[in-house]
């Protein structure tokens, strides 16, 4: 893959090598995020889980103590009074069956997180293949299946972010934006990794993180030292 001017003078600033330590990681990070926008700083984490196997499957929600950056739409399935509990905890969007067709036919995404109440979820169950492969079904894991639609709101909109192993057992997460001090990126990326850490299956056997790895948008990866976790 060829990589323009601007990435190939940036990834001169990082030894390949290298693990860093997290504090000189996330220096390094924002130094080699130089493009026009504000690019995001994303974690990725390869586990040594194999999730085809069930007990080994890794899915949580943690909320970053100093959000994300970005600005996220909630979409919130439910009935009666949780419509207007929903409305009032700030969901961008709410409603009930009459979503389904806007969804499945006319291919209307406009939201980031989906939140349903447990009696939706036969109703959200119907746009499996829609959400599914977006990411975007709601999951009681991560805290998006839920009676307590105000503060599943609540914290999405703090900076509630999703973790789980995609198909090559690697976690990807963002932990901000480049225009974040260092010290507010480390108190993010220090909150997932404990997240992270914690949901450990107990059925794996060897080593849990093979590799840790920060990168801006555009920018090259930098390593990060794993001993500590």
């Amino acid at each position: 893959m060829k990589h323009g001017k601007k990435y190939s003078e940036t990834a001169k600033l990082v030894d390949r090598q290298t693990q860093y330590e997290t504090a000189d990681a996330i220096a390094l990070v924002k130094k080699t995020a130089v493009a026009k926008f504000d690019e995001t700083i994303e974690v990725h984490i390869r586990t040594g889980c194999d999730g085809r196997h069930a007990e080994q499957q890794i899915r949580g929600a943690v909320v970053l103590p100093n959000g994300t950056g970005k600005t996220v739409r909630v979409l919130v399935f439910a009935k009666g009074d949780k419509l207007n509990e929903a409305e009032a905890a700030g969901a961008d969007h709410v409603g009930g069956e009459e979503l389904i067709p806007r969804i499945q036919n006319d291919g209307w995404l406009d939201f980031d997180v989906v939140v349903a109440t447990p009696d939706m979820m036969g109703v959200v169950g119907r746009l499996g293949k829609v959400l599914g492969p977006k990411g975007l079904m709601p999951n009681p894991k991560a805290g998006t299946v839920t009676m307590d639609v105000t503060k599943a709101i609540n914290d999405i909109k703090a900076g509630k972010i999703e973790y789980r192993l995609d198909k090559n057992n690697i976690i990807h997460c963002p932990i901000g934006k480049a225009s974040f001090d260092e010290a507010k990126l480390q108190e993010n990326f220090t909150a997932l990794m404990e997240a992270i850490v914690k949901a450990k299956p107990s059925a794996l056997k060897g080593q849990y993180l093979r590799s840790i790895t920060l990168a801006s948008t555009m920018g090259p990866g930098v390593k990060v030292s794993t001993v500590k976790f």
